[in-house]
Order: structure tokens, then C-alpha cells, then sequence
């Protein structure tokens, strides 16, 4: 049986499912193709639990892990309302295509919803054709607020 739920990370099995699932995604080309340090798979669990505004939601086919999206409450100043940015979204690659990228989605608008959310926002690597052609299905785009100024663009700068 295939179902998604909100993590509870206080309970080891729901921890240790976000580790192995981030791991596996730290690992895949997408994510990096580096694994997570050990340092990271020991703490990121407790870590993420005591943080106000982390929700993490867990994919499961006949009770194993097999995705997993993590959310983080942020604020959007134009619209002076919340906002829910998809931090990581990934599921195994034995359990694609059995739609559960669109499930972890759609739980994570009703979660967005919940909270009083005014969006959902998200990166996607450009050359990651897939994951883009599953966001736009469940509704999502890139912005521009004016085509004279082009579209938005997501930068980073490392402090560690």
C-alpha cells in the first residue's frame, strides 16, 4: 500500500527514513552525487524536529521508505502571508512512476493551505527535465513579474 505522511520526527523510524531517503538523494546525480556527511546523517533528524517551521513528509510503499519532501515555513513581504518553500523532493528511483511525486506535492499544498499559505516554491535544476515536467503538472511555474526584466532566478551564496 502506497501512502504519504507527515513525519513525526521524534519517532527513530520516521528519522531514520529521512536520512536513508536524503542520503539516497545526496547521492544521485540530481542531488549532487555526493553522500551526506556523517556528521549530517547523525544529527539532521533531532535537528529538523526542533526547528519551528520544518515539516517533512514521507512516502511509503508497503511500508518502506521510498520519498520525501522537505518543507520549510518562509514569508512572502508582498503578500504579508506566509509562504511554503519545497527545500528537497525526491523519491527512490525503484519507486518512480508510481505517482507518489505528485502525491508528496499535493500533501504539501494541503499543508500549505493549512498554515494560511499565499505559495508553494521550489528549485529545480535546469537540466532536470523530469522533476520539471512533474512540477508544471501539479501547477507550478517559473515567474517574471515583467518580461522587460526577465524571470526570476535562485542564487546561493555558500557561508560554510
Amino acid at each position: 500500500m502506497d501512502e504519504v505522511i507527515r513525519a513525526d520526527l521524534n519517532k527513530a523510524e520516521h528519522g531514520e527514513a529521512l536520512v536513508m531517503l536524503l542520503d539516497a538523494y545526496a547521492r544521485d546525480e540530481m542531488g549532487g552525487a555526493t553522500p551526506l556527511p556523517a556528521a549530517v546523517k547523525a544529527s539532521l533528524a533531532a535537528t529538523l524536529a526542533r526547528r519551528q517551521g520544518a515539516h517533512v513528509l514521507l512516502a511509503w510503499v508497503d511500508g518502506k521508505p521510498a520519498g520525501v519532501a522537505t518543507c520549510f515555513e518562509g514569508f512572502s513581504t508582498f503578500a504579508c502571508r506566509p509562504l511554503l518553500n519545497i527545500h528537497d523532493m525526491a523519491v527512490l528511483p525503484d519507486y518512480r512512476g508510481r505517482g507518489l511525486g505528485k502525491r508528496l506535492l499535493a500533501e504539501a499544498e494541503r499543508l500549505g493551505r493549512e498554515l494560511g499559505c499565499c505559495k508553494l516554491t521550489l528549485e529545480v535544476l535546469e537540466g532536470n527535465r523530469v522533476a520539471q515536467a512533474a512540477y508544471r503538472a501539479s501547477g507550478f511555474a517559473g515567474y517574471e513579474l515583467d518580461p522587460e526584466v526577465g524571470k526570476a532566478l535562485f542564487w546561493q551564496k555558500a557561508l560554510c
